[in-house]
This record gives C-alpha cells, sequence and structure tokens, in this order.
C-alpha cells in the first residue's frame, strides 16, 4: 500500500508516497520552505501544496513538532515557541482542504514507528527510546514494541542548566553556543546518562540532523546502553508518518 507520509519541520515541509509495507519510499521527497511565521495560517497552505503535488487521494500522514492529541497540538511548535498552534483543529482543517483522510502525530513519534519497525528498532523488546537531534530534541519511548506518545523528553530540566535539556543537547545548540563537537557530545552525554538513569533502556537510537554525523561525536558519550543512529536518518519521520496513516 502507498501512502503519503509529510514532515513538518522548523525549516522545510517534506513528503514522500511511502510503500508501507517496506519502508520504501517509491517518490522522490518533495520539500518546500516552512514559512518564516511558521504561523497556522501560513503553513496549512503549504502542506496542502505538498499533498496536492502528489495528485494523491488516501490516507495522509503526517508529522508535526508538537504534542498531538486527537490532530490537534497541545503544545507550541516546538523550539519556536509559536503558540497559535495550541488547539487548532489540524488535521480537520487539512482533511477539509485536499479531502483526505488526515493524521496528525509528534515528528519524533512518527520517526519512532519507522525505526522500530524498519531500522536497529526492528526486534527489539523491552524498552527502547528514539530521541531527534536537530533544531529541537523530539523522543520516542517504546515498551514492548508500544508506543507512549508526546514524552517530549526535551523539556526535562537537568541540574545545573537554566534551560530545558533541548537548549544544550539538540544540534541547534552547538550553532548557537558556538560548541566543539567535544564540548557539544558532553551536554548530550549528560542528557543520555539522565535517560538511561530514569528509564534504564536497552537501546537509544539517535535521529534527526545531529545523527548524521555521530564518528564527531559518539567516542566523547559515557552512557551504558546501547546506542545506535536512526537507520531510515531524515527519511524515518516520512516513513513512519504514512504508516500512522494506515494503523489509525
Amino acid at each position: 500500500m502507498h501512502v503519503l507520509g509529510i514532515d513538518i519541520g522548523g525549516t522545510g515541509i517534506k513528503g514522500a508516497l511511502v510503500d508501507t509495507e517496506t519502508g520504501d519510499m517509491v517518490t522522490e521527497r518533495y520539500k518546500l520552505a516552512t514559512p518564516k511565521s511558521r504561523l497556522p495560517g501560513d503553513v496549512l497552505p503549504v502542506v496542502a501544496d505538498v499533498i496536492n503535488y502528489f495528485e494523491y487521494q488516501g490516507p495522509v500522514g503526517i508529522g508535526f513538532p508538537a504534542v498531538v492529541v486527537n490532530g490537534v497540538p497541545k503544545t507550541h511548535f516546538t523550539s519556536h515557541r509559536i503558540m497559535e498552534w495550541v488547539g487548532f483543529p489540524v488535521a480537520a482543517r487539512l482533511s477539509d482542504a485536499t479531502g483526505c483522510q488526515v493524521t496528525l502525530l509528534n515528528d519524533a513519534d512518527a520517526a519512532g514507528i519507522a525505526e522500530m519497525q524498519f531500522g536497529h528498532g526492528k526486534g527489539e523488546n523491552d524498552t527502547v527510546i528514539l530521541l531527534t537531534l536537530g533544531t529541537g530534541l523530539g523522543s520516542a519511548l517504546f515498551v514492548n514494541n508500544m508506543l507512549l506518545p508526546n514524552t517530549e523528553f526535551g523539556n526535562l530540566w537537568l541540574k545545573g542548566w537554566d534551560m530545558v535539556a533541548e537548549r544544550y543537547a539538540a544540534e541547534r545548540a552547538r550553532f548557537e553556543m558556538k560548541l566543539s563537537w567535544q564540548a557539544w557530545a558532553k551536554n548530550l552525554d549528560k542528557f543520555l546518562n539522565h535517560i538511561d538513569h530514569i528509564f534504564s533502556p536497552q537501546l537509544i537510537i539517535l535521529g534527526g540532523g545531529g545523527a548524521k554525523k555521530t564518528h564527531k561525536y559518539m567516542p566523547y558519550l559515557t552512557v551504558p546502553c546501547r546506542l545506535a543512529h536512526a537507520e531510515l536518518g531524515n527519511q524515518a519521520g516520512i516513513v513512519g508518518a504514512a504508516m500512522a496513516a494506515v494503523l489509525g
């Protein structure tokens, strides 16, 4: 079954048709820039343009950077603090605009679904955590292959930090704070060890833009559980969103 998956990010809105049996993208990824305002009235027409580009009618899965319940964001647009999204009926508005049945979910949860089915999480039981290291710091928690949605571990506060964890450990922090790979890895390691202490996962999967160069920071990490980079890379969000549209 070929299903359209879309990943809404802070800088780009990306989509592709996905074979949900294999996890392969069966079209080239199509990407449009996220409007700089990141407001619903500006972003949703661009999402509709991505859907319409594929001349597609069917279920659509969309990963969105916020806590999402029943197709409605319950928190701001992560890392950009855009509060106008809170309570906005995103899935319903996009369904009305495109004629497609839209399933909206947290973007890290979407990536986690894909990794658990087709990536390093496949066949793993017990506790597995996926973290997306990008503009923000997203998370997906699986226990016995079941998703606990909307964990948002990037919003944790750690001792000695005066802001939430994503402001120190997301890849964006490396640029904004002008950190070396080793200095940024120290921040990330503090966060990972905190997560390990709380949840005792058997595996932590690192995804997002920061996972592209694991060789530059992985040697500095001391967390005792197994670590792996996201096998599906930046495709994970699109693939997982498409799968979520089928799973309902």
